[in-house]
Order: C-alpha cells, then sequence, then structure tokens
C-alpha cells in the first residue's frame, strides 16, 4: 500500500490510535519491541500529555497502561531537538511522579519504557533501534548485579510477576534514517511503514495487517481531512525553516571562522616578522 494511501504515524498517534478499537495496532508493534505479548489497558491522560503550546517541548504524544500495570510512553519527533536526551529523561521521570501518590508506597512505582520514533538523525552508530537501560556493574569484578524479587503467582486474586526487579525505565530510540528498507522480519516491516508509510499487502507483522484497514485516509471526514492536510503542511513549514536555520548558522559560521584565520594569520605573520627582524639585526650587528 503506498504511503499516500495511509495516515502518518505522527497523526495517528494523536487522532487514532487513542481508541480502544485501535489499540491492537500500538500492540504489534510494543510485542515486537519488547519480545513478549503485551495488552493495552487504557491511554492515560497526564500532564505531561497536554497539547498547549507552553508545553509543546515537554509533552508526550501519547501514554498507555498494559495489563502489567505498565507505562508505554509513545513520542514521534519529526525534527532535531537540541535538547532530546534530556527531554526523554524528563518525560520519564515526571510519567513516574504522576503516578504515584503521597503516603503511597515506593513498591507503587511504575516500571516506565519511552518508545521513540525519530525521523531524523541522532548521535552516531550503524543500527536503526537502540534500547538503553539501567545496570550496575562491579567496579573490580565487572559483573552484573542481580536483584531478584520473588512473589507468588497470585496475590489477593490478583496474578504477580515474579522477575528481577528491573524498575528503571528503559528507552528505545528508533532512527529511521538509518534504516536501508529492505525488511527481513516482523519488526523490520514495522519500521519500513514508520519511516516510507507502506506496508506489505502480505504482511503477517502484528498490529500491521490492522494498520492497512484503519489508517487509511480515504476513511476520513473532509474535516478531518483538512485538519490533516494542515498538519502536514505545518510539518513542511517547520522543517523548511529549521532547514534555512541550520544553513544560516553554517554559513555565518564559515564567514566568522574565515575572519578569525585572517585575523590571526595577520597577528601570526607581525609576530614571526618581527622575531624575523630582530634576529637578521642581531646578525648584522654581529658582524
Amino acid at each position: 500500500m503506498k504511503n499516500s494511501d495511509l495516515i502518518h504515524f505522527d497523526w495517528a498517534i494523536k487522532k487514532i490510535l487513542r481508541d480502544k478499537e485501535n489499540f491492537c495496532i500500538l500492540e504489534g508493534l510494543f510485542s515486537l519491541l519488547l519480545n513478549r505479548k503485551v495488552t493495552i489497558l487504557e491511554v492515560l491522560e497526564s500532564e505531561s500529555n497536554q497539547q498547549t503550546a507552553q508545553q509543546k517541548f515537554n509533552r508526550v504524544d501519547m501514554m498507555v497502561k498494559d495489563d502489567r500495570d505498565e507505562l508505554f510512553i509513545v513520542e514521534v519527533q519529526l525534527s532535531r531537538d537540541l535538547y532530546f536526551m534530556q527531554r526523554i529523561l524528563f518525560g520519564t521521570s515526571k510519567a513516574i511522579s504522576e503516578h504515584i501518590k503521597i503516603g503511597e508506597s515506593y513498591g507503587s512505582v511504575k516500571k516506565i519504557y519511552s518508545i521513540n520514533v525519530l525521523y531524523f538523525d541522532l548521535g552516531k552508530g550503524e543500527d536503526f533501534i537502540y534500547h538503553g537501560k539501567t545496570t550496575f556493574t562491579g567496579l573490580f569484578k565487572k559483573d552484573e548485579l542481580q536483584i531478584q524479587k520473588r512473589e507468588e503467582e497470585f496475590i489477593n486474586g490478583e496474578k504477580k510477576y515474579a522477575e528481577d526487579v528491573n524498575i528503571f525505565p528503559e528507552y528505545y530510540l528508533i532512527r529511521l534514517n538509518q534504516f536501508d528498507g529492505m525488511a527481513q522480519n516482523d519488526l523490520e516491516e514495522w519500521i519500513q511503514f514508520l519511516k516510507t508509510g507502506e506496508i506489505n499487502e502480505s504482511t503477517n507483522a502484528p498490529g500491521l495487517q490492522e494498520a492497512q484497514e484503519k489508517l487509511r485516509v480515504i476513511l476520513m471526514t473532509d474535516q478531518e481531512r483538512k485538519e490533516y492536510e494542515a498538519h502536514l503542511d505545518a510539518i513542511m513549514t517547520q522543517n523548511d525553516t529549521i532547514d534555512a536555520y541550520k544553513e544560516e548558522g553554517i554559513m555565518e559560521g564559515l564567514a566568522r571562522g574565515h575572519a578569525q584565520g585572517l585575523e590571526e594569520g595577520h597577528a601570526r605573520g607581525l609576530e614571526e616578522g618581527h622575531a624575523q627582524g630582530l634576529e637578521e639585526g642581531h646578525a648584522q650587528g654581529l658582524e
């Protein structure tokens, strides 16, 4: 299916994937990233989820809770952010603080997964998906500290997961520009869709079959399509503005570098000429 037929993922996150009947789409992506079945229970509204202009640089596009009572932050970045790493740290920290009430035990702290879809270059690396998490490594033995929490399978009638205490946030950075577009497995088919908006008609990747049916532009009302087209136009304008500023910055940097080089070269020439003159004068005096 061509990219013009499917709704851009950024818009889908804001408008379409919040509906419970569409949870299956994101469940497919999450399940592939975490290599386990993820079931979304609800979309959460939070202070970080606001759409106001004042919070636009500190927002998350979507926050959901799964059947393990874990939280997933999904954020789509279309342009470069100078403080991007600080921002995703702020997002996870704020989500943790928002979901624990005063007086509650620290056992109520939620596990957070921060999934970031990047449409720009970030850092240096050959891979297109990077996973980061907190580990504790011995200074001398260099081994990783394993902290385990033993629980009964059921407590008060509710199923618990007796696993390692891995409560720290985990981050997934999906660098779409680094993906070459040749999908070899289900996860790579998802990355291909995120990058190009195209889905193989014969795909069996979890969530993509549903995306083919639910994320079609043709299903929009006239008003929804107008809003969507205005959104795409705003993205193009924003990226053009950023590129213009970037080009101006490069030209200004070159001009300053050239001027500084001339100034330093002139100063060095005077210094070397002065030293050479003194040396020659001294030599002539000795003659």
